[in-house]
């Protein structure tokens, strides 16, 4: 058994029947021609054969003196985790984004794999679809899409294992105590210990620095401007999901015109959908919402390490002109980028750390619902630049389906696949009517800045 660490805890800590804390992806798929009506099944019965899942799939949670432990999964049952379902006639994506809301919507079960896959068939165009959704605690975003990609070829010729069936890429060495010994787990918190407490001092004089910007600086965005919105309410356990895709050309068009780079101009068409869609519903706030966007802060040319921070951006929706909204927004993105060039990889998680800690006690306890550090999460995750292939059948789209949560009712998560963003939004049920409007929103705010 190996514990569960403190961040992947955390995830099943804050996870309620209103709010599920895994993530998914739906894939579009084209089946090979001459594939004929059983492909599915066949496929079906392909994936099916591979009932020994590698880790982390072979993982369930135990708790043993109130601790939480991952162990493998001895009763392990594939038709637990894969099922094969089929759309009604006419199969219209819009039955398809209900099917993948419901299924979203409803927590996985603890006693197995935190795991399950949707095999679908039935889409109009003759079309298939995979829907998937695996626990935070079990794999983040980035993660689960190097799984896509490796569970995928890059032609149709190529026959691939499913994800659960694929040999880690680097197994761990393993040791009678269970992987890590106590010596070595202690040395590695002394080492974090140290490291933290070498940086305090320059963390200390940002947290300052920050403190005084709050007032001087009007591109500076703090933890406690963000305004209260319908997105920041408690959730319902009911999803609603819906997905768009764009040109990434077009979007990289867009920000040449302005000077800006493409997560510049998401960013803008966030703001404009956004500022629609509360306007419609007479629940648009005087003051900027306020998004928290992953941002990367690599400097070199490498592959590994994690060089990602979490940053807070004014979205600008008090603003009605376009070109002002995204100039709003830049300066903001900017203004957090110079703050956190001063400092290295550990000091700024350690500022943020600081700055959040107040935001995430509130979140998992629920002290002040009235108040959030931001109204949203906007997320671009990389996806493959090239058209996978799945068993012979054409990957035409792949949209992340992320988490909705008390006091964050809305989530945007985008990946690039083979030459478009491929956008996914997620939201409560209850608390957001017509939540579909805000694709077209998003296609108008771009078309704005065109």
């Amino acid at each position: 058994m190996k514990p569960v660490n403190p961040m992947d805890l955390g995830f099943l800590l804050l996870e309620r029947r209103n709010q599920p804390m895994h993530v998914g992806s739906l894939i579009l798929a084209t089946p090979p021609k001459g594939g004929g009506k059983e492909y599915v099944q066949r496929m079906m019965q392909r994936m099916l054969v591979h009932a020994e899942p590698q880790p982390p799939f072979d993982q369930r949670l135990v708790q043993r003196a109130g601790v939480w432990f991952w162990d493998t999964d001895t009763d392990f049952d594939i038709e637990a985790h894969v099922h094969h379902l089929a759309l009604p006639e006419p199969g219209r994506i819009r039955e398809l984004l209900a099917l993948v809301s419901k299924l979203h919507g409803s927590l996985l079960d603890r006693s197995k794999p935190l795991w399950e896959i949707y095999l679908i068939e039935g889409v109009e165009g003759g079309r298939i679809a995979v829907y998937s959704k695996i626990h935070h605690a079990v794999v983040d975003g980035v993660a689960a899409m190097r799984y896509l990609e490796k569970a995928c070829a890059k032609d149709a010729d190529t026959e691939v294992l499913p994800l659960w069936a694929l040999p880690p890429k680097n197994r761990p060495a393993r040791h009678t105590d269970g992987g890590r010994s106590p010596i070595a787990a202690l040395v590695k918190v002394a080492t974090e210990l140290k490291d933290q407490a070498g940086s305090a001092r320059k963390v200390a004089a940002e947290v300052y620095r920050s403190i005084r910007a709050r007032k001087t600086d009007p591109d500076y965005v703090s933890v406690f401007q963000a305004p209260r919105t319908i997105f920041n309410q408690r959730v319902s356990g009911g999803r609603r999901f819906a997905a768009q895709s764009w040109s990434f050309d077009r979007i990289k068009a867009a920000g040449k015109l302005h000077g800006a780079t493409v997560n510049d101009i998401v960013l803008a068409m966030c703001g404009s959908a956004l500022r629609r869609y509360l306007t419609d519903m007479h629940k648009l706030p005087d003051q900027p919402l306020v998004a928290m966007v992953p941002v990367s802060m690599r400097k070199d040319e490498s592959e590994s390490g994690n060089q990602v921070a979490m940053i807070l951006a004014n979205l600008a929706t008090h603003i009605a002109d376009p070109q002002e909204r995204l100039r709003t927004i830049i300066r903001s993105i900017n203004n957090s980028k110079q703050r956190f060039a001063r400092m290295n990889q550990s000091e700024i998680m350690a500022y943020l750390g600081t700055v959040m800690s107040v935001h995430g006690v509130n979140m998992a306890l629920g002290i002040n619902p009235a108040w959030q550090a931001f109204n949203i999460v906007i997320s671009n995750v990389p996806g493959p630049r090239e058209a996978l292939y799945w068993n012979g059948a054409k990957v035409t789209g792949v949209y992340p389906v992320s988490i909705a949560a008390d006091g964050m009712a809305l989530n945007i998560t985008l990946t690039s696949y083979a030459g478009n963003l491929e956008f996914g939004l997620i939201g409560c049920r209850r608390s957001l009517p017509h939540m579909q409007r805000l694709l077209q929103y998003l296609e108008d705010g771009l078309v704005e800045l065109e």
